[in-house]
């Protein structure tokens, strides 16, 4: 087996680009196409288990990059990284269970891993810039929008009894 990296190209203009230039989103797309990869070559049992959860995670890290990117407010922008990074370590997790369970070999493992934790590196680096730069701050302050509490009732099942589909 062959790490593999993206042959995404922008149609943009370099300097231009937005997302699509940042650092950690090209690696990103680099763990994402081996997660691909390693997912067509994992056994049928696996279909609904480590296939799926190993795609979804490393798509997860590339749609909140771009989510983060589109923020205005660094604050809402660091929430987004947060989540790509948490997206990544759980993808580098089913990489690792593929490599425990002898799905892949070691020499593969060793670049993803690499590759992963470079992507890592780099998007807290990201992170760092947008807490330093915070972009927003002056136009709306370092607090965070928050919707309103709501508020539930735990004990009243009258809706929920009316439901066709309840079933105590």
């Amino acid at each position: 087996m062959k790490v593999v990296r993206s042959n995404y190209q922008s149609p943009g203009k370099p300097g231009r680009q937005g997302f699509e230039e940042l650092v950690c989103y090209r690696l990103a797309l680099d763990v994402m196409q081996n997660a691909h990869h390693v997912a067509r070559t994992l056994p049928a049992d696996e279909k609904y288990d480590l296939v799926q959860q190993i795609r979804r995670s490393s798509k997860s890290v590339l749609a909140n990059i771009a989510e983060g990117y589109g923020r205005y407010h660094y604050l809402d922008a660091l929430r987004f990284y947060a989540i790509a990074r948490g997206s990544l370590n759980e993808t580098l997790s089913h990489f690792i269970v593929a490599k425990d369970l002898g799905y892949i070999p070691d020499d593969f493992f060793a670049e993803v891993y690499a590759m992963t934790r470079e992507a890592e590196k780099t998007l807290n680096g990201l992170m760092n810039h947008v807490r330093q730069t915070k972009a927003g701050k002056a136009e709306f302050g370092e607090r965070s929008i928050k919707e309103e509490a709501a508020t539930y009732d735990a004990d009243n099942r009258s809706l929920l009894e009316e439901s066709p589909d309840f079933d105590p």
